[in-house]
């Protein structure tokens, strides 16, 4: 395989960002030494769009982002300093919009329509339901909210196409039951819709790229580009999503031999890639748990755990709480999915001799099944492999634990493992799609915001009850690792950036400082009007992102406390905001970091000194352990942010690029460090890699060894000395961060 990275450099397009302006920065790029840029979607995507995933015509470059010519100039000045390009692709789905010229299509033909197979779409619940209404239909209708002009239906601001063949007619409900959609409340999206969409995202359509038409006219762009020599590489976003992932992998490999593809997979556990995808490798959270796995200090876990639960109440294990999570989940967000199942489930079962189950049992054997699996999703097609197969008779043992009747389930457990009809792949295939879809909405998005112990290990792909690592488990991890893997530490998907986990992983070293800290805090008045849990929350949330300003803090926090308090669907909800809870919320974070400000208490200073010095024993470890890094735009010279949108504020490219060489800056580190990626890729790409940790806890170490050469990342809390270092700094809480190359002769 070709076009390996030494390292890449991750840009989030638009906000401000566009072809030009990264046509702009390359000399920084180049200077800074990463090998390819790594481009979120540059597709033609709704109207003011922040991110570029809601795509509306894969099959166009967006003019927003400086159009084809645009990108034809920033590949050209790539290319000219030796830069290669990435590109996040989005396979899985597109825009449920108006703007969506295939779809709308579809709204005018209907199944007629040369497009209507490529939105997965259940035509045999009716037609295409739209819940796009502010209020209900009949009152809409009853209140002459409708019109219809030039062959379109209209109301407020919004146009949709008739039927070509609709009748002429002064009825509009008659009008309207003659159309290939329906339109509805928007409060039917909960349970009502008929289109398969992005975990609960109903503004996102899902895309039957299992069609073998469809994922061509979907790539056809992509493989333009990639053929030009404009695109050195691709990242597969959401490879979960997808109907059968192993065969668009292999077609994907098929139309671009030589083409590097990165999946976005979340691996749980031990979980390994299927050896049968055409794949180089994921985009890498596995790595980044692994690091803040082994710069935690476990027995600091256990004195925070008593801390925690003494001062919130809470008494639960992470999976009782993830269990609980899952069915509220499945009560709301992806209520349409669950219902879907069900409908699936009961074609797949019928003339079954094993039951005869109706809908209610039906309801609850998926939901047992899906609330029991454990990852993301099995890979069945037409059968289960050896391992699937395993894993589905421990998810149907698991699932039936409470249940009365387990006949039900039983049959459903064995069409899962053998679908031998069209109806029972069918019921498999979506089942393995809404599995990856609970498990993200349920952990990351609910659980791991109740759960809140130690939030650094409450992080995509990340366990929030496994926040260490044994040396040998970080091994073995390592033995298994490619020099294709990528590896990374923020993203814009990440819930706190990789500085900012660290100095969240500061509290396992320093855990008495914490409590100090929360104390004080908790002594604050305004805490007596905000929750145990929430406090624990914020404090950890403010230290996270403090710089020492609190007006700057106080409102980024507000921001994110808003968003925490929402995706915990406690008392707060997205469609039904606790005001009064996140007011005191956010009125506690203010006068906490004004507190801050004020006396800037030593448990505090001591947090964010070993915080940065965990951040740079981070960066050496991401640089120099198997594979290779992917920086975050702004990350290399640090980068504490929370979750979208924190984690996407504009960067200083200017001032960075202004910054003389302080031999103490992340900045100087992070040049420094792929300076020696790139004039020791030979080296890396085939050392052997070992963790050692030394039994007080007084270093740790990664060690790249290879014949009579070897390279070593030494964290020492304690600050030992070590000599002959390449790069070597102290820190004012008396760590060390070293790194050093050595041959033994």
């Amino acid at each position: 395989m070709t076009n390996i990275p030494t390292a890449t450099y991750r840009i989030q397009m638009r906000d401000g960002v566009d072809f030009e302006r990264v046509t702009q920065l390359l000399p920084y790029l180049s200077d800074l030494g990463v090998s390819h840029l790594y481009l979120s979607p540059i597709f033609l995507a709704t109207t003011g769009s922040t991110h570029g995933y809601d795509i509306t015509d894969p099959t166009r470059i967006d003019p927003a982002l400086g159009g084809p010519d645009g990108f034809d100039r920033l590949a050209a000045a790539a290319r000219d300093r030796g830069l290669g390009i990435i590109l996040d692709i989005v396979p899985n789905h597109t825009a449920f919009t108006l703007e969506n010229p295939w779809l709308l299509d579809v709204l005018k033909q209907g199944q007629a329509s040369r497009y209507a197979r490529h939105f997965d779409i259940d035509w045999a619940a009716g037609p295409l339901v739209l819940p796009f209404l502010p209020e209900p239909f009949e009152k809409m209708l009853s209140d002459g909210a409708f019109r219809v002009a030039d062959g379109m239906w209209h109301f407020g601001d919004v146009a949709i196409p008739l039927a070509e063949d609709s009748p002429v007619t002064s009825d509009l409900r008659a009008l309207h039951d003659n159309q290939h959609w329906r339109l509805v409340h928007y409060a039917l999206e909960r349970d009502g819709i008929t289109h398969r969409r992005f975990f609960n995202v109903t503004s996102l359509i899902g895309m039957r790229v299992e069609d073998r038409a469809v994922f061509e006219d979907t790539h056809s762009l992509i493989f333009d580009l990639v053929r030009q020599g404009q695109v050195q590489g691709l990242r597969v976003d959401h490879i979960d999503g997808l109907a059968d992932p192993a065969t668009y992998l292999r077609w994907l490999n098929e139309a671009l031999p030589d083409t590097p593809v990165w999946v976005e997979k979340i691996l749980v556990g031990d979980e390994t890639l299927p050896p049968e995808w055409p794949t180089v490798g994921t985009t890498g959270y596995e790595a980044a748990r692994l690091i803040a796995q082994l710069l935690t200090d476990a027995s600091g876990i256990d004195r925070l755990d008593g801390f925690w639960r003494e001062a919130t109440g809470i008494s639960t294990e992470f999976r009782e709480e993830l269990r609980q999570a899952k069915l509220d989940v499945l009560d709301n967000e992806l209520a349409a999915e669950r219902r879907q199942l069900g409908d699936l489930a009961a074609l797949a079962a019928q003339g079954s001799a094993l039951a005869e189950p109706g809908p209610e049992s039906l309801r609850e054997a998926v939901t047992a099944l899906l609330v029991a699996t454990p990852r993301y999703r099995t890979y069945v097609t037409d059968s289960a492999s050896p391992e699937d197969q395993k894993l589905l008779h421990a998810i149907a043992e698991d699932a039936a634990q409470g249940l009365r009747d387990r006949a039900v389930l039983d049959l459903l457990a064995d069409l899962m493992a053998n679908p031998e009809s069209d109806a029972a792949r069918a019921f498999v295939r979506r089942f393995q799609q809404v599995s990856g879809a609970l498990l993200a909405k349920a952990q990351e998005d609910t659980a791991g915001f109740r759960w809140t112990r130690y939030l650094p290990a409450n992080e995509v792909g990340a366990e929030p009850d496994e926040p260490a690592v044994s040396a040998d488990h970080a091994n073995a991890f390592l033995a298994a690792r490619r020099a294709a893997d990528m590896t990374l530490v923020s993203t814009h998907d990440t819930k706190r950036s990789g500085d900012s986990r660290m100095r969240l992983v500061a509290i396992s070293h320093l855990p008495d400082d914490f409590h100090a800290l929360f104390q004080d805090a908790a002594a604050l008045p305004s805490a007596q009007d905000l929750e145990p849990r929430w406090q624990w929350y914020v404090v950890q949330a403010a230290l996270a992102v403090w710089d020492g300003q609190a007006e700057n803090a106080t409102y980024r926090v507000s921001q994110h406390i808003e968003k925490a308090m929402r995706e915990a669907k406690l008392t707060s909800f997205w469609t039904n905001p606790d005001e009064a809870a996140e007011n005191a919320a956010k009125t506690f974070a203010r006068d906490l970091m004004q507190e801050w400000q004020a006396r800037n208490p030593p448990a505090l200073q001591a947090l964010i000194h070993r915080g940065q010095a965990l951040s740079f024993a981070q960066l050496a470890i991401q640089m120099l352990m198997p594979g290779f890094p992917d920086i975050y735009r702004g990350d290399e010279n640090g980068l504490l942010a929370l979750t979208d949108p924190d984690n996407r504020l504009p960067v200083d490219w200017d001032a960075l690029a202004a910054q003389g060489d302080d031999p103490d800056a992340k900045l100087h580190w992070t040049r420094q460090l792929l300076a020696l990626r790139r004039d020791q890729a030979d080296f890396l790409e085939g050392a052997d890699a070992q963790v050692q940790v030394e039994d007080d806890g007084a270093a740790l170490r990664l060690i790249r060894s290879q014949h009579d050469r070897t390279m070593t990342v030494e964290f020492a809390p304690g600050g030992a000395h070590v000599p002959d270092a390449f790069l070597a700094r102290a820190f004012s809480d008396g760590s060390m961060v070293s790194v050093r190359t050595r041959n033994s002769r």
